[in-house]
This record gives structure tokens, sequence and C-alpha cells, in this order.
């Protein structure tokens, strides 16, 4: 068990993108939905990891708006186990203090995933909850597009919007951006993951898979944030 850190010294908010789940399975010689079911059950295991760290915010890309290029069985396989880990896993984190929140476009999920993302992000965090935000469906670029035609329908004239009225049309609005992303899988890209939000996030890339991207694996990468001296621009 890797002891949490002291508060001061961990990031308030963590994304993190679920890469290298089909390739897990594949060396293993099992099937891509093996990797898939590993790595939505890891989800689990670092959103309570990081709650016991002091974390605020934790959120995931679980499925991008481009993974609807893939066989239509495999994305299959990933809504249905996601409507599963929603319905019965879900629940348990939420009884132990996580609340969760769905990031993306509703359309065109399919019906039985919709319900159960409502059922669980329609139960309202509280003071002390990690807020686990789950990335569906979502992209950066197509973020910023509802977010820009959101804020010119509220606002009174073009240049009454600003980066604020951006920020508050975005899916994350209330939401602090993150201080640490973190990418698994042996990638180094954002692949179109919070592109507004991460603009001076620290960013971590781990050769580690994520299924196998644990406790251990989680404190080196809190440990390289603590290492690094943000400054905004500034001196």
């Amino acid at each position: 068990m890797v002891e949490p850190k002291a508060k001061e010294r961990i990031p308030a908010h963590v994304a993190f993108v679920m890469d290298g789940n089909g390739r897990w399975a594949t060396e293993r010689g099992l099937p891509r939905t093996s990797g898939h079911r590993e790595g939505i059950a890891n989800v689990s295991r670092i959103a309570e990891a990081l709650r016991a760290h002091g974390t605020r915010y934790m959120t995931i890309f679980m499925f991008s708006t481009e993974n609807w290029k893939r066989p239509k069985d495999e994305v299959d396989a990933i809504f249905d186990l996601l409507v599963e880990w929603l319905s019965v896993t879900a629940p348990q984190l939420r009884s132990r203090g996580i609340a969760f929140r769905h990031l993306g476009r509703r359309a065109p999920l399919p019906t039985s995933l919709l319900k159960a993302l409502d059922d669980i992000c329609g139960q309202p965090a509280r003071e002390d909850d990690l807020v686990l935000s789950l990335a569906i469906n979502y992209g950066g670029r197509a973020e910023i597009t509802d977010a820009v035609i959101k804020a010119i329908s509220a606002a009174s004239e073009p240049s009454a919007i600003d980066e604020d009225s951006i920020d508050l049309a975005l899916y994350t609005a209330g939401m602090p951006d993150p201080d640490l992303l973190v990418r698994p899988g042996g990638e180094i890209r954002l692949s179109n993951y919070l592109l507004w939000q991460a603009a001076y996030a620290e960013l971590y890339f781990s050769p580690v898979l994520w299924p196998d991207f644990d406790e251990e694996e989680l404190a080196r990468s809190l440990d390289a944030y603590t290492d690094r001296h943000r400054r905004f621009g500034g001196l």
C-alpha cells in the first residue's frame, strides 16, 4: 500500500487517458474485450487510491468521438461493459465517497448507457467526495465547438464572448482545470483530450499499459508532479 502524500503536495485534479487495454489483451493472447474489462475495473482502483491521497477531482478518457471508427462488435462490447460497471461497481464507489459526472455528447450513445450514466451522475456530490468525471463520447474539439455555440447563443453581442464565457460553457464547467494529465500506454500525445483545460496541466507519460497502471505507478506520476515548479507563464 502506497502511503498518501501530504495534501499540500498533491494535485487537486488528475486526468487520465485510459490507453493500452487492447494491447494488454493481445500481449496475453486474450480477446480485446478482456483488456477493456480489466481497464474499466482499474478505474475503480485508481479512483480510490487518488481519494486516499486527497485529490478532489479525477477525469478519465473512456471512449472518444473517434472510437466510433472501431469495429461495431468492439464498440458494443465496450458499451456493455460500461453499463455493467456503472450499474454494479459505480454505486459501491458512490457509497465510499466517489461522485460521478459525464463529460461528452449524449448522442448517439445507446439508451441503456445513457440511463446508467443518468442514474449514477444524478446523485449530487458531497463536500468531501472525489468527483470522478467519465469522458464518454468525448472529444476536445467537439467540446470547444459545443461551448462556442452555447456561448454565442447566451451572449448579448459577439464582443461579450471571452475566455470566461467559453469556460462556463464547457462540459467541465464548475470544475478546476487538471493540474496533472497522465497518459499510460507508451504514447506521447493528447489525442484530442481536454484541449482547453490542459493548457497549463503538467503532463506525465508512462510506458505502463492502463490495466497494469497500479498504485506504484500512480505514486510515480504524483512524485513527478511534486518535483515540478508550475509558473503559469511567470517566473
